[in-house]
């Protein structure tokens, strides 16, 4: 190339010696390996990710926040309340019987937890029975059937309340009671409150139905 002042300007070539192409070989590679991290961050950013709480809850959280400071060394439950109902009722512990069937709490005012299943809290459904009625009137969980979505259950584990929102209330007849689906592991934290149903037994003594309630950690 020619200047101004009539000089010619000589450009030297560039060439790539074999050190050169290894090094922007090496480059190149670096950047093909890190694309698709860069893409998927971007893609990520931004977007909500729901947790699927499994087939037994029916209306699935949009969230589920398991940073509750919980006692993970099987402190059991000591009271459970259900503002709606007015309920707040001490626990009693409940084992299964003989022939397999979960026995029912001694006292009617107070509501019991199966002390062999799931500490409320942890990952699986918790499980709470009472009774419906006695022969002087209502008992604690009278009101149970009157439960609906959204409404809040709360239980003592050590010295934290855990509360737990309801997401389906159903009535099952005894004879086809669906074992698996009440009792059956979760991947969070539930609650199954169980009580009677239905029309009376008066041969049986009984109920022909069980109601329950399913509810969620929050």
């Amino acid at each position: 190339m020619r200047t101004s002042n009539g000089r010619v300007v000589r450009h030297r070539a560039f060439r790539l010696t074999s050190a050169r192409r290894r090094t922007v070989t090496l480059i190149l590679c670096v950047l093909a390996l890190a694309a698709p991290v860069y893409v998927g961050a971007a893609t990520l950013v931004g977007r909500r990710v729901d947790l699927d709480a499994g087939e037994s809850t029916w209306i699935v959280p949009n969230s589920i926040d398991l940073s509750s400071e919980v006692a993970d060394d099987g402190t059991p439950p000591s009271r459970l309340r259900i503002p709606s109902l007015r309920v707040d009722t001490a626990l009693e512990s409940l084992n299964m019987d003989a022939a397999g069937v979960l026995a029912s709490p001694k006292a009617y005012g107070e509501a019991g937890w199966f002390a062999q299943g799931t500490v409320p809290g942890d990952p699986g459904p918790a499980v709470f029975a009472g009774h419906v009625d006695s022969k002087t009137g209502p008992a604690v969980f009278y009101k149970l059937h009157q439960l609906k979505a959204g409404d809040k259950v709360e239980v003592r584990r050590g010295g934290t309340w855990l509360t737990f929102s309801v997401t389906a209330s159903e009535h099952y007849a005894k004879a086809k009671f669906p074992s698996s689906r009440v009792y059956g592991p979760t991947p969070v934290p539930e609650l199954r409150l169980i009580t009677c149903g239905g029309e009376f037994d008066a041969g049986r003594h009984s109920y022909r139905d069980n109601i329950v309630v399913y509810a969620v950690l929050q």
